[in-house]
């Protein structure tokens, strides 16, 4: 399966807005907790994991 940027930033986007949405449908946390630290920590995780992920997949497709 190809990702392009759109269809990455589409995906990345809506796993962010789905957990968000989930933690403030919650009662655990108040929104100000969650769009303030909670929702740009999951951002900076989710960046790093997808540089990670498009490195691997880089070394993976030059044969190693």
């Amino acid at each position: 399966m190809e990702f392009d940027l759109p269809t990455t930033a589409a995906a990345f986007i809506a796993v962010i807005a789905i957990g968000v949405g989930g933690l403030l449908a919650a009662p655990m946390m108040t929104m100000d907790t969650v769009l303030m630290m909670v929702a740009p920590s999951m951002i900076v995780f989710g960046l790093l994991m997808l540089g990670i992920g498009v490195k691997y997949g880089e070394y993976r497709a030059t044969g190693r």
